[in-house]
C-alpha cells in the first residue's frame, strides 16, 4: 500500500507560508495547491506549534516580565518607605527607637 503523496520540505514550507504570512485561509490554500486541509495545518502545526503551545509560550514571556516590574516597583516602594520612616524619625526623635 502507498501512503500517498510525498512532497518537499520547501513545498511543505512554501504553502505554510502562503497562510502564516501571506493571510490565505488554510483551506483555500488546501484547495489551490490540491492537498487535504488537514494536511495543510498539520504542516502548520509541526513548523510553527500549535496556537495553544505558541499562546502559552508568548504567556510565559508576560508571567517573566510582570515578575520583574513586581520586584522593581516592590524594591521602589521598600525605599520609599524607608526614606519616609526616616525622615519622621529626624522630625520626631521620640517616636523612633533606632
Amino acid at each position: 500500500m502507498s501512503k500517498g503523496k510525498r512532497y518537499t520540505q520547501q513545498f511543505k514550507e512554501e504553502a505554510v507560508k502562503q497562510v502564516v504570512e501571506r493571510g490565505y485561509s488554510v483551506a483555500e490554500v488546501a484547495e489551490r495547491l490540491g492537498i487535504c486541509t488537514k494536511t495543510l495545518y498539520h504542516w502548520k502545526a509541526s513548523m510553527h506549534g500549535t496556537p495553544q503551545q505558541i499562546k502559552s509560550s508568548d504567556d510565559q514571556t508576560e508571567i517573566a516580565r510582570l515578575k520583574a516590574e513586581l520586584m522593581r516597583v516592590t524594591e521602589e516602594r521598600d525605599i520609599l518607605k524607608k526614606a519616609v520612616v526616616d525622615s519622621t524619625c529626624q522630625g520626631n526623635t521620640k517616636r523612633c527607637h533606632s
